[in-house]
């Protein structure tokens, strides 16, 4: 919607809307300043016009109740009795512009088109602002492996298509991180991102809780629920441990992939929605189907698009990245000063699995930051190598690990490691290192 135009006049009212429609603009009409409060909100995409002298609520008061609901929102005003003072306090107030009549149709559409763009410009930053904090919480889509560099750019590829998504990776390696940010980067971004653990609820409580229920559906149905499925109506469900759904709502899932389409329980009226579904499973499904553990139409009918996440022990090269990444945060959070990174630690953590994947690596850092690590005599965990390349080795990963708690910021990585910025360019170029990956949403996604 690109308009949302409000005046008692109706005639006059019409006659704008009329030539605002031929302008090639989307334009809601209101006849009330009340009418429009009931539906406006800090999501809308378009412009305020409304006309000051108004019965109820006139334009200022009606500017007033919209600057409460969102203070960026441009609104015009048109009044038929050019105040000057009016204007200016209002234009002072935040007013985007104020038009007295008599006006021309150009004046009119002229400052729309320029209010128009303004608000894209602030949608758009809300927007990117969210993505950045909603990475900044997650676990970071970080490496520079090959494997990791695969994955950074098939979400890219698949962030905006649209499709049904199966994401298959052990226990903490981060599906949820990665259907999340499979969620910021579409278009589906500004609408609710809706999670559910299949394994985590009892076969009697999930179908309340993905299709919803009428009051009086069941004992104890009090009230009317909506849903995990309806609330995620215009954005993205993940359902994490698929693989643990009970065989009967297999049936209902499949159902509403097919049709987008549910019924609540409770009730035969059918609900559309716009929804993609994101499901993850720890273990192999492909397997489980062999088994007759899951159905496999369902099976195909996720399977449009596939993610593999690699546990951490077939991407080691990432393992002291992630470790300095996870280990700055660590020491920030609990106020301790910056930690170095041992030999025993830099030994323990190119020699461990970490069966835990990213998750453990998370609760190492965090015992490291806190001095909870005791140090032990190591035997050097290549002990074909020489001294010299177990000396540039253990460089490059201290470099690594700075450019990831900086991310990226090569003054920060100069002052902490206490070097020329010289000599970093040097051995970045030397170890073959792109401080790229290392900013960014690179830096703040797995």
């Amino acid at each position: 919607m690109d308009v949302a135009f409000i005046d008692d006049d109706e005639i006059l009212c019409a006659a704008n809307v009329q030539a605002l429609v031929l302008a090639g603009l989307d334009v809601v009409t209101y006849h009330s300043a009340m009418a429009a409060l009931d539906e406006l909100n800090s999501e809308f995409t378009g412009v305020v016009v409304s006309d000051i002298r108004m019965p109820g609520i006139d334009g200022l008061q009606f500017f007033k109740y919209l600057k409460k609901i969102d203070p960026d929102l441009p609104v015009i005003l048109i009044t038929g009795h050019g105040d000057i003072s009016m204007a200016v306090d209002a234009l002072r107030d935040g007013v985007y512009d104020f038009i007295s009549k008599p006006y021309t149709f150009d004046r009119l559409l002229g400052s729309i088109r320029h209010a128009l763009e303004s608000r894209r410009l602030v949608l758009e930053n809300r927007r990117l602002k969210r993505q950045i904090e909603a990475s900044a919480i997650n676990l970071p889509l970080l490496g520079s492996s090959p494997a990791m560099e695969r994955l950074r750019q098939t979400l890219h590829q698949l962030a905006d298509a649209d499709v049904d998504v199966l994401i298959e990776g052990e226990t903490g390696t981060g599906k949820e991180v990665v259907a999340n940010t499979l969620h910021q980067w579409s278009h589906r971004s500004n609408r609710p991102f809706v999670a559910l653990n299949c394994g985590a609820l009892p076969e009697s409580v999930i179908e309340s809780e993905l299709f919803g229920h009428e009051a009086g559906a069941f004992t104890g149905a009090v009230k009317k629920r909506v849903g995990r499925i309806e609330h995620a109506h215009g954005g993205t469900l993940f359902l994490d441990e698929i693989e643990s759904m009970p065989p009967v709502l297999q049936v209902k899932l499949l159902r509403v992939l097919e049709t987008r389409e549910i019924a609540p329980l409770g009730t035969n009226n059918i609900r559309h929605v716009d929804i993609r579904v994101v499901a993850a499973s720890k273990t192999d499904l492909r397997t489980l189907v062999e088994r007759n553990s899951f159905r496999e139409d369902l099976y195909y009918r996720l399977h449009v698009a596939y993610i593999h996440i690699p546990p951490l022990r077939e991407r080691k090269a990432d393992v002291s990245l992630l470790f300095g990444y996870f280990l700055a945060n660590a020491a920030k959070r609990f106020r301790r000063s910056p930690v170095a990174i041992t030999e025993m630690v830099r030994h323990h953590l190119n020699s461990y699995d970490w069966p835990g994947n990213v998750r453990e690596l998370v609760h190492y850092a965090e015992r490291v930051a806190l001095g909870l690590v005791e140090e032990q005599k190591q035997v050097s965990a290549e002990p074909e190598a020489t001294l010299r390349e177990r000396m540039d080795a253990f460089e490059a990963d201290q470099i690594r690990a700075a450019l990831a708690a900086n991310s990226g910021d090569i003054q920060e990585t100069v002052k902490s490691l206490g070097i020329a910025r010289k000599t970093l360019y040097d051995k970045l170029h030397r170890y073959s290192i792109d401080q790229t990956i290392f900013r960014g949403t690179h830096t703040k996604s797995l």
